[in-house]
């Protein structure tokens, strides 16, 4: 493959209008596109271009930031901690642990005007395949309008609740893109101590904003060897004081030890004291199968680990489609040469037409991850495609109580409460996305297996639900979830379900893992009673009967005809637990909005929930977040209304809510 800096570049200078969200104009103005409503942080490293940046575009100097002036700092900093991860016995017999990696390079949005906390619309990159992830690179930056982007807090917290790191991106853009060699300069300075004061600088800014270290793209030419020499002292320093925080460095291949940018495709005596100094490399696109063999056996020669190679797989323009040596990175049947790097797999939601709902995006992006089967324990291993299911063994957080799950993609059409709208309107927001199933979707029956999707046409909480439809003939067992929770006489698990005609429903609990790659689990199956068309129902069953460790829950379905079942729900607990309630909520009008601020609740609290209390009393929901401040733009006056009522709740991992902090604004 060859590198493209001409159409990367072209993209990133049109970020605002190639990547934005399709909003209608009256959104986009309420979302505060006047640089009101809080956004993602972005910098130059020092000095700032000539002249005045573009509409919508704030210049800032990384050098002069500082936590205790960040405005925004409450909005943007990631509140939930990187939850630990085990690998269950893959799911099929080609899934291999412990070899290749997975590192996503991804442009959620531009690099001005990318809304910290979500947006009213459902059109957005709701990545949900966190399993086969191991780091995630908040891609972006542009000659324009800042270099050096911090990631936002909900995809932050959404990744971290599934286990993966997620890096902030420093882009030194080529001379061809209106990059400076001066930022290069501005970057890798020293002061009077010798010290790089910028490496400290993007250390306290991944500290404070919640995050997990940088990706360090200098593709800015016209350098020389002693700027390289600067570049490798500053990454090192970057390296050690991050590493005393948990943070990590990944070095693009770039830049080359003489200074001038000369992209290798492959690690070699040109590229490897950046390696060495880094904790990982990412490959450029131009590698071939020679010199990604050459690349994993220098890597062991210096004492590294071949898998901290991240080979570029450029996905951006084909997705699915993009030809690719796969044998070169993840042999069939030898074990696997590096770990490989996706280039921009949004592709799965912006190739589709402007019309794309929720479920066109989920289907290209469960045919990305899983391969056109949408079922790993049954991959097509003839498919030019080799998704990543079909080689990478996936992992989970799902390893402690209590443990619940909506099935919440983190956006929608609807905002559903007890299965009930509670906002029309459609959103987004990654940080209250669930720890969603990571096979996605395994069926086993002797019938016609189903259609297993996650729906957003009804859900009993958040945006979606599990949708299992068709005409099976035969009992249909679904895997959910690979778990390791602990069992107690306590124990419960409780399953939110409804039918659109007579389905029969058990729980299939394993207490053990298969035997082999791709086997079936040893479930158990408990009866959880017959489903008549109707309404929502929650079925709870005791688990005292079972002793040790679940491995892994689904559910065995049997339908006398059509099957249409909907799962919105699932809950193991040892008891319930209601979380303490917050306090001190405040409103503060803003230009284009309100600007809700409150003390959070002590003790555990999965988010937060905002509502206003309508004159007839009904609740409308305005949005949830994990941070304890949250920007409604566009709020009015109801008709005849002199003040409004606000209410925030804290909710719990059981998705149990606490009693409200009122609040009352005058018109």
């Amino acid at each position: 493959m060859h590198h493209h800096p001409t159409r990367r570049a072209v993209v990133l200078a049109g970020a605002a209008a190639a990547l934005a969200p399709a909003l209608p104009a009256q959104a986009a103005t309420a979302l505060g596109y006047k640089a009101v409503a809080p956004y993602a942080s972005y910098w130059y490293p020092d000095s700032l271009p000539p002249g005045s940046p573009g509409e919508g575009v704030t210049w800032r100097s990384l050098k002069a930031w500082r936590a205790a002036t960040d405005a925004d700092l409450a909005f943007n900093a990631a509140s939930v901690p990187l939850a630990p991860r085990f690998t269950p016995v893959p799911a099929n017999p080609t899934a291999r642990a412990g070899q290749a990696r997975i590192q996503s390079l991804v442009s959620f949005g531009p690099t001005a005007s990318n809304p910290s906390q979500g947006a009213p619309t459902a059109d957005y990159y709701a990545l949900t395949h966190w399993a086969y992830i191991d780091e995630l690179v908040f891609w972006g930056g542009s000659s324009g309008e800042g270099l050096i982007l911090a990631p936002n807090a909900p995809i932050v917290d959404a990744a971290h609740r599934h286990g993966v790191p997620v890096l902030g991106n420093v882009f030194l853009p080529p001379v061809a893109y209106g990059g400076q060699l001066q930022w290069t300069r501005d970057l890798v300075q020293k002061d009077a101590d010798g010290r790089y004061p910028l490496a400290a600088q993007l250390v306290a800014v991944a500290d404070a904003y919640g995050f997990d270290g940088w990706f360090v793209n200098a593709e800015t030419d016209g350098g020389n060897a002693a700027l390289a020499t600067g570049m490798l002292g500053f990454l090192a320093e970057l390296k050690r004081l991050g590493a005393a925080k948990g943070q990590r460095v990944t070095w693009y291949d770039a830049m080359t030890t003489n200074g001038s940018v000369s992209w290798q495709g492959a690690l070699n005596d040109r590229n490897q004291a950046f390696f060495r100094t880094a904790d990982t490399l990412f490959l450029d696109f131009r590698w071939t199968s020679a010199t990604l063999a050459s690349s994993g056996a220098k890597a062991e020669q210096l004492g590294c680990d071949r898998r901290e190679l991240w080979a570029g797989v450029d996905v951006e323009s084909r997705g699915y489609d993009t030809p690719v040596d796969w044998d070169a990175i993840v042999p069939a049947n030898k074990p696997h040469t590096v770990s490989y790097g996706f280039y921009r797999p949004e592709w799965t939601r912006n190739h589709l037409p402007a019309t794309r709902t929720p479920g066109d995006f989920h289907a290209a992006d469960d045919h990305f991850w899983t391969g056109p089967t949408r079922d790993p324990s049954r991959p097509d291993a003839e498919a030019p495609w080799r998704a990543p299911a079909l080689v990478v063994a996936d992992r989970s957080t799902v390893s402690g109580l209590p443990f619940a799950t909506t099935f919440n993609t983190g956006h929608g059409l609807r905002w559903y409460e007890g299965g009930r709208v509670t906002s029309p309107a459609q959103w987004n927001h990654l940080g209250l996305q669930d720890r969603l199933p990571s096979r996605r979707w395994i069926t086993r029956t002797t019938g016609q297996h189903p259609t297993v999707t996650l729906d957003f046409a009804d859900a009993w909480r958040g945006g979606s639900s599990v949708l299992v439809s068709g005409t099976p003939g035969a009992p249909v067992t679904l895997d959910l979830y690979a778990t390791r929770l602990p069992l107690s006489r306590r124990t419960v698990l409780e399953l939110t379900h409804r039918a659109a005609s007579d389905v029969t429903v058990e729980l299939a609990v394993a207490t053990a893992e298969p035997a082999a790659p791709g086997d079936p689990q040893p479930y158990r199956y408990l009866p959880a009673g017959t489903l008549k068309a109707g309404a929502w129902t929650t079925t709870r069953l005791s688990l005292a009967a079972l002793s040790g460790t679940v491995r892994a829950i689904g559910v065995r379905l049997t339908a006398p005809g059509p099957l249409d079942y909907r799962l919105g729900a699932l809950a193991l607990h040892d008891g319930p637990q209601v979380p303490a309630c917050p306090r001190h909520l405040r409103v503060t009008a803003g230009a284009d909005g309100l600007c809700f601020t409150w003390r959070g609740a002590p003790g555990p609290v999965r988010h937060y929930e905002l509502h206003r209390i309508l004159p007839d009393g009904t609740r409308r929901f305005l949005g949830g977040t994990c941070q304890n401040a949250y920007y409604v733009p566009g709020a009015v006056a109801e008709p005849g209304e002199k003040s409004a009522r606000f209410e925030v709740r804290a909710v719990g991992e059981l998705y149990t809510v606490s009693g409200p902090a009122p609040a009352v604004h005058p018109w």
